[in-house]
């Protein structure tokens, strides 16, 4: 049975075993130099309720594989699947409907809209997916960043909070919608040691009640959080990719 999204009609679902999937995926980009590797037959999963790092050096493909399972980008074969959904067969207005429905991302500079209030910020996205009715949307908003501590920022521009709030606020955002994936791509990368372990809290809560949290990150002292890491080199899953 197909499924029918915002008018279009999606690629029919695929069995996944996991709430993330991806299977022999490599990702290859055309350079000056000839063509370059990003991913090479990549495996990994990731299931509901995991709090997964994506962990490696500069250039071995961490951002390549986050713009695979976002559908920010697509890979030069192989199968990217979420929630079921075949994430490499969609097209570009298809994977913008699916990406605001199902994943949440939080980013390291923030990218809050600064004309917008923070409230403003968090119901954007229910207003371009439609999940919400609009009377109720202002309500869901304040009680997610009631979820994360800001509430009384809800009326306030981005550019008069701190970033550890800024980055509390870009979290309710990416809650916005329910979606059961979150990816964030270094959100503590510009924050104190303490307000780190904060973000980090709220990222392992979220985990613990069912969300699925993909999270890019260098930094070492915060292992404690998270239920595994997937360890990237030149495009290879060297570690805690697949079972």
């Amino acid at each position: 049975m197909e499924t029918q999204l915002a008018g279009q009609v999606m690629v029919k679902p695929m069995q996944a075993d996991h709430l993330i999937e991806l299977r022999r995926v490599t990702k290859t980009y055309n350079v000056v130099a000839g063509k370059f590797m990003a991913l090479n037959e990549v495996d990994i999963y990731a299931d509901a309720g995991e709090f997964v790092a994506v962990v490696g050096k500069s250039g071995s493909g961490k951002s390549t594989l986050i713009n695979m399972i976002t559908g920010i980008d697509t890979p030069t074969s192989g199968e990217v699947l979420v929630a079921s959904a075949a994430v490499h067969e969609m097209d570009q207005e298809q994977l913008a409907v699916w990406r605001g429905r199902n994943v949440g991302i939080v980013f390291q500079f923030f990218q809050l809209l600064p004309t917008l209030t923070v409230a403003e910020n968090i119901i954007l996205p229910m207003d371009f997916c439609n999940t919400f009715p609009v009377n109720e949307r202002r309500g869901r908003a304040i009680s997610l960043l009631e979820k994360v501590g800001i509430a009384e920022q809800a009326d306030k521009l981005p550019a008069d909070l701190s970033g550890g709030q800024q980055q509390r606020a870009a979290i309710a955002r990416a809650l916005a919608n329910d979606p059961p994936l979150i990816v964030a791509d270094e959100p503590t990368g510009n924050l104190d040691s303490a307000t780190s372990d904060a973000v980090m809290q709220l990222f392992a809560n979220l985990a613990a009640e069912g969300k699925t949290v993909l999270m890019v990150t260098h930094e070492r002292d915060l292992t404690q959080y998270f239920t595994r890491s997937i360890a990237l080199a030149d495009g290879v899953v060297v570690s805690g990719g697949s079972k």
